[in-house]
């Protein structure tokens, strides 16, 4: 009879521990963007990196997005396990229940808060060397692809109308997964993309082609309202100086639903591994405690206090 308590006695143990150990471990649901894309690919690497940084404390599923509308929507739905990207005007507009959510506001979108900051979608005006194109005024009279649906191809068509020479520019028609075979082949003179630097097609064309990626001024970015950004030199193959040009601002958000430890461990272990997260795709090297500024709105309680503790400065607003 001793030995079966005994037995009886270590089950129960185990199943204990077992059960302490399962309740350990903490499920996030990322909400990025569709399969296949760049962002995904991030969400990837930042789960991978989340269950290495936590020793596996944490584990984050990632979930296919049909884009950063369907993200902010969700929040009315989801629970405090619910991470999703967008850029931070549409949280804005979400919570002043404006442009595409006129008429669906929604109290939840309230609740909404930041934890930090992803690689920023950024403009790259990409043409070939034999274009003898140097900056935006020289676009005039060649023949350009901008794509179809992207955020790029709507943000180029819109510099080509901001900076005059939209009715002296050829829009090829193609789709942008051509651009670079296009460009090789001399069929166009440039393409426009927007990607996080160094985005794979540009830097496939800088590496198979000579191209020359247009800098803007102060005053060109200024007039498109949009953050800017500085692409450091030798970031694409012959690019010998900075790239002065636009960007729109990504951040990994939560609600007020998800518990301060839990925003804490993510915040901490996002900028604690992002330096390893460089070395496995070189778009995390572009994120740095600076692009906090970008954000307008609320900071998650948890997220304020690891950037105290970190000596990271943030606004009054933010907190």
């Amino acid at each position: 009879m001793n030995m079966i308590l005994k037995t009886a006695v270590a089950a129960i143990a185990l199943t204990t521990a077992t059960i302490t150990a399962a309740s350990a471990e903490t499920r996030v649901t990322y909400k990025s963007a569709k399969t296949g894309s760049s962002y995904y690919q991030m969400g990837v690497e930042l789960a991978e990196a989340m269950k290495a940084g936590t020793g596996g404390d944490i584990s984050v599923t990632v979930e296919e997005s049909q884009g950063s509308v369907q993200n902010v929507m969700e929040v009315r739905a989801r629970g405090g396990d619910y991470v999703f990207t967008t850029p931070p005007a549409l949280v804005g507009l979400a919570q002043g229940g404006k442009a595409m959510f006129e008429g669906k506001g929604d109290p939840a979108f309230d609740d909404i808060r930041a934890l930090f900051p992803i690689p920023s979608l950024t403009m790259h005006f990409v043409m070939s060397a034999d274009s003898g194109v140097t900056d935006i005024a020289g676009l005039a009279g060649k023949t350009i692809l901008l794509g179809k649906g992207s955020f790029g191809a709507t943000e180029g068509e819109k510099y080509l109308e901001l900076f005059g020479v939209a009715d002296s520019v050829e829009i090829a028609d193609a789709e942008l997964s051509n651009a670079v075979a296009a460009l090789k082949n001399g069929q166009i003179d440039g393409f426009v993309t927007a990607g996080s630097y160094p985005a794979p097609n540009v830097i496939e064309a800088a590496a198979s082609a000579s191209v020359t990626i247009l800098s803007m001024t102060q005053e060109q970015v200024a007039e498109t309202k949009r953050t800017e950004i500085v692409i450091p030199a030798n970031t694409y193959a012959g690019q010998q100086a900075d790239i002065t040009t636009t960007s729109l601002p990504v951040v990994a958000y939560t609600t007020t639903k998800m518990d301060d430890d839990t925003a804490y461990a993510l915040t901490k272990t996002y900028w604690e591994n992002k330096a390893k997260l460089g070395d496995t795709s070189p778009w995390w090297n572009g994120v740095d405690p600076a692009m906090l500024g970008n954000i307008n709105g609320k900071i998650h309680p948890g997220a304020v206090r690891y950037y105290e503790e970190a000596g990271i400065e943030l606004s009054e607003d933010q907190k």
